[in-house]
């Protein structure tokens, strides 16, 4: 099959083009931030030429678009654009800036950053920075449902059908929802996907793909991951070097990805074909015309850009010489080069060559630059020496922060620092760090900060982390204790008041919770968000009344409030009404009893319980607990329980969040055993081996595998090579090295096999 080439180049907006739709191949549509939105109409065939006509001029920033289908109400379709400005724009294809919109739909509260025709065209579905999903009716053009439950901004939305909706969400979730179990205007989630990253695109896989997925997510650490909708992660497609913006499909089965390192690639199967480097920093949209399956492609130059495998649609010599010249004369940041050659010119620049599969030889994609940070030159930056400086857009049209950053810091350290200089919401503490981990290029960041803040929210913290020098120290054993403390406490408290309020309304008042309970949460509130231990046993008692006695259905919240009252002393010491059960059992028995007959465990609970076990470790007081011979059985019999060791069905098995969590509490008994030696028996230890040797045989998550790795490696220190269980981990270990490639993955998998050699 012949590669892309260029077709056409259409130049008239004069900012970045952020969306695009190609609904026919006589027509395309562009929406950029230069607060219009075009239709572009094509005068000639061969070679292509299109003219254009602004649709909509508005105040804003337009970020999102798609195309109603022409129909008996609206023969040339409709134009629905969205942006800054929180309004959906509706207007015909051949409206002008001065008519007026068909209708402006209002409903969402901050920008629209995705919005799609759903298969029947009898609804649209939006995506918004408010951290909701809408399914808007266009026969009445109004709210039919919203999508809850997202914990971050909408980046996509993917409908498969007119009951099945898809959305990708800054919170590293996919969600699944069935439009038909919508109650009262809204629906929760069918299934959620745990992903490793912010989610910024999705699309459907084609029937017939080879690896049987049902759809595909990229994100910003450049990967195309793909999916079946049960959760389980079939492929992964690797090349890009940045963040990806946009997915599409072709209607040859193969898949289109753009995103900020300059290009649009074409995947056939898990192969990357054609790269299409593009003269711009960011390509931000792709889309696919179904009749022709020509690819239009939006970028930060302002110009949108049409390619096409047929001869017949090729651009003039001239056009084509001119976009070749473009991309030659661009300049590439040195940290965006990845799997190209560099050539050292007459001159003393460098340049970049890639290679195409289909022209058969190198082409130079561009001339080599240094950023700030690449050169090994530190960087002044108020008055202090970095070596890194980043410029961060926080929100759009608003001017970027400055960020600054030595390797010795903690990535998650200078995120919290940058979170509070500026006063920005600790949702963004994930991503801002994890935007200076790909943007640093894997350089060391082991040492922490004296003065350091802020945990990672998932507890992988650089104290175990191999350092990718050859005179890097042992990992193992590994000493200290992990916790997954980061909260987002406002919807937690929102939540669990909102439960409150139905179950009083309900007449349940003695689970609800009275003004005397409600005060005591929002001195809570107070306590954990100024990173107080948490003292009155009331306050204690008080959560695990909720964890215990509400519906089981409402006791996530609960149980996320008390994993984070696990890392206080006295939540480890407080024991249930008769003094009975600990917080381990009283975590566990929340997570796994009152489940309703033909409803399944609920992951999330299962996420909580754990997380509440590994913070326990935070303190000596709920290590002494954690010991205690019951309290370990306990334990690792719901460890055995999650993984499915007896029989038993596996409780999210592609649950990322679930199985750091796992893997943490699993990290944690195996520093306990072997600093405080004898702490855990021997049949224990072994005990544990079971279930972490399972992860490594089934998981393919690198951050998964690492920590069971981990502990894994921490155990076998304890127990001694030469014992037959510990002999029987290396076909695990092996297997997780041959599936896992990261680096950091190699060298524990090698120090591990290097212990039981």
């Amino acid at each position: 099959m012949s590669d892309f080439r260029l077709s056409a180049q259409l130049a008239a907006h004069e900012a970045d083009v952020r969306g695009v739709s190609f609904p026919a191949p006589d027509l395309v549509l562009s929406a950029s931030r230069d607060r219009s939105v075009r239709a572009w109409s094509r005068t000639a065939s061969s070679p292509p030429a299109f003219e254009s006509h602004i649709v909509t001029q508005g105040s804003d920033f337009v970020n999102s678009l798609t195309c109603l289908p022409p129909s008996s109400a609206f023969p040339k379709g409709l134009v629905i654009s969205a942006g800054n400005d929180t309004i959906i724009d509706v207007r015909s294809v051949t409206a002008g800036p001065s008519d007026n919109a068909e209708r402006l739909l209002i409903g969402h509260a901050q920008n629209i950053c995705a919005l799609a025709v759903v298969p029947g065209s009898r609804f649209i579905v939006s995506g918004s920075w408010d951290s909701t999903a809408r399914i808007w009716s266009v026969a009445k053009w109004e709210t039919e449902v919203v999508l809850a439950g997202h914990e971050a901004a909408v980046w996509d939305v993917l409908p498969l059908s007119e009951k099945l909706i898809v959305t990708g969400c800054a919170d590293k979730n996919i969600r699944v929802f069935d439009l038909g179990k919508a109650v009262a205007g809204q629906v929760e989630a069918r299934s959620t996907i745990y992903t490793p990253d912010v989610v910024r695109a999705l699309c459907q896989v084609p029937k017939g793909h080879p690896s049987g997925a049902d759809i595909a997510s990229a994100s910003n650490d450049g990967i195309i991951r793909l999916w079946k909708l049960n959760g389980q992660n079939v492929g992964e497609l690797r090349g890009h070097e940045s963040f990806i913006y946009s997915l599409t499909s072709l209607p040859s089965g193969e898949l289109v990805s753009s995103g900020e390192d300059r290009t649009v690639r074409i995947w056939r199967g898990s192969e990357c074909v054609q790269t299409i480097t593009h003269p711009a920093i960011s390509v931000w949209s792709v889309a696919v015309c179904p009749a022709t399956g020509d690819i239009v492609s939006g970028a930060s130059d302002g110009i949108v850009r049409i390619f096409s495998r047929s001869a017949e649609r090729v651009a003039s010599p001239e056009t084509l010489a001119h976009f070749d010249e473009s991309i030659k004369s661009s300049s590439i940041p040195q940290q965006q080069i990845g799997n190209v050659q560099m050539i050292k010119e007459d001159d003393g620049s460098v340049t970049a060559h890639q290679w195409s599969i289909g022209q058969q030889q190198w082409v130079n994609i561009g001339t080599v630059v240094n950023t700030v940070g690449s050169s090994g030159r530190k960087v002044e930056y108020e008055g202090q020496s970095y070596d890194y400086v980043f410029d961060v857009a926080i929100e759009e049209g608003q001017p970027s922060l400055k960020l600054p950053y030595n390797l010795s810091e903690n990535p998650y350290s200078r995120a919290q620092k940058f979170i509070d200089n500026y006063e920005l919401s600790q949702n963004y503490l994930d991503q801002i760090a994890q935007f200076i981990i790909s943007n640093t290029e894997g350089a060391t960041i082991g040492q922490r900060d004296d003065d350091s803040s802020g945990p990672d929210p998932y507890g992988t913290e650089s104290r175990y982390r191999p350092s990718e020098e050859t005179n890097t120290p042992k990992i193992l054993p590994v000493r200290d204790y992990l916790d997954i403390t980061a909260a987002k406490y406002e919807p937690i408290f929102r939540k669990i008041l909102s439960v409150s309020s139905e179950l009083e309304a309900a007449g349940r008042k003695s689970i609800s919770l009275n003004p005397t309970a409600r005060n005591a949460l929002d001195t809570l509130r107070q306590t954990l968000e100024s990173n107080k231990p948490v003292t009155d046993e009331f306050t204690i008692s008080l959560v695990v009344m909720m964890c215990t006695q509400w519906d089981y259905k409402d006791r996530v919240a609960p149980l996320d409030l008390l994993r984070c009252t696990a890392t206080s002393a006295a939540t480890a010491k407080f024991r249930s009404p008769g003094g009975d059960d600990s917080l381990v059992k009283i975590a566990i028995s929340a997570a796994l009893e009152g489940v309703p007959d033909g409803v399944e465990i609920n992951e999330n609970s299962v996420v909580m319980a754990l997380r509440t076990i590994a913070n326990l470790f935070k303190t000596a007081e709920g290590r002494k607990l954690l010991v205690q011979p019951t309290e370990v059985s306990s334990a690792l019999k719901f460890i055995g329980r999650v993984v499915g060791l007896k029989g038993q069905s596996t409780i999210g098995p592609f649950n990322r969040n679930l199985l750091l969590a796992l893997t943490t509490v699993a990290i944690n008994y195996a520093v306990l055993a072997s600093k405080q030696l004898g702490s855990i028996s021997t049949e224990n230890q072994i005990r544990l081996i079971s279930p972490l040797a399972l992860i490594l045989q089934r998981q393919s998550e690198s951050e998964v595998v690492y920590r069971a790795l981990v502990a894994v490696g921490t155990l076998i220190t304890v127990i001694g090579k030469a014992a037959p269980e510990a002999k029987s981990l290396s076909s695990s270990i092996k297997a997780a090295k041959a599936r896992v490639s990261e680096a950091r993955v190699q060298t524990i998998a090698n120090e591990c096999l290097s212990l039981l050699a």
